[in-house]
């Protein structure tokens, strides 16, 4: 709904202050910058990474017949050095590690401007070292002032960058908290969206859950 790709079954949604179902949904649409995992099974294996990006601009997949200046070429290499993906603009998608696919992807959401970026499960599917360095990339932009909005969709608390301000926690598609990151992600309010005992640790602005062995579970393994 925040992409403004469906209405509210009931009650009212806003998105960028414009209320759904009373405006222009393809002129929201085109100031706000998405990155899933479903428009990436989208993506033509053989397209090449800059076509890709630029192509944001029609709000197609790749380059069709579309004509596009230099000035459109030097701001997607430009989307793709704040990512540390410009050594990539040459490769074709098919060839990039999953970690390089997020980040041209993220590149990509980022062409036209948007006053809101979402981005749903960024870091799933990567391993390690591809999860740190697009956490890093990540909070860059979060600390960058021309940065839009961030939205972070993510089941894991070690995937939010440090740069992040507010949290809404879920459960079973029911709000356990919403406000400030600080106040939302606690040890408690986790324990209670998960049913079992969290632990939570903060290194560097940075969020680490792990599960609690309680007495009782200990008792009962020995």
């Amino acid at each position: 709904m925040a992409a403004a790709a469906e209405h509210p079954s009931s009650g009212v949604a806003f998105v960028l202050g414009e209320r759904l179902g009373r405006v222009d949904v393809s002129e929201l649409r085109s100031r706000i910058g998405l990155s899933s995992s479903a428009l990436a099974q989208r993506v033509p294996t053989d397209e090449v990474v800059r076509d890709l990006v630029v192509s944001a601009g029609y709000a197609v997949l790749g380059r069709w017949r579309e004509r596009y200046e230099d000035v459109d070429y030097r701001r997607a290499i430009d989307m793709l050095e704040s990512l540390g993906a410009e050594h990539l603009a040459d490769r074709r998608y098919g060839t990039l590690s999953e970690g390089e696919r997020k980040r041209v992807l993220i590149a990509r959401a980022l062409m036209t401007d948007p006053e809101l970026l979402l981005l749903d499960e960024p870091a799933a599917g990567l391993d390690l070292g591809g999860r740190e360095e697009l956490v890093a990339r990540l909070a860059d932009l979060a600390g960058d002032p021309d940065a839009p909005a961030l939205v972070l969709v993510t089941h894991h608390v070690e995937e939010i960058p440090p740069g992040f301000s507010h949290c809404m926690l879920l459960s079973e598609g029911k709000v356990v908290a919403a406000g400030l990151l600080t106040d939302v992600l606690t040890a408690e309010n986790l324990s209670t969206a998960f049913g079992q005992a969290i632990a939570l640790d903060v290194v560097d602005g940075r969020y680490f859950a792990r599960r609690v062995r309680t007495r009782a579970a200990h008792r009962r393994q020995l």
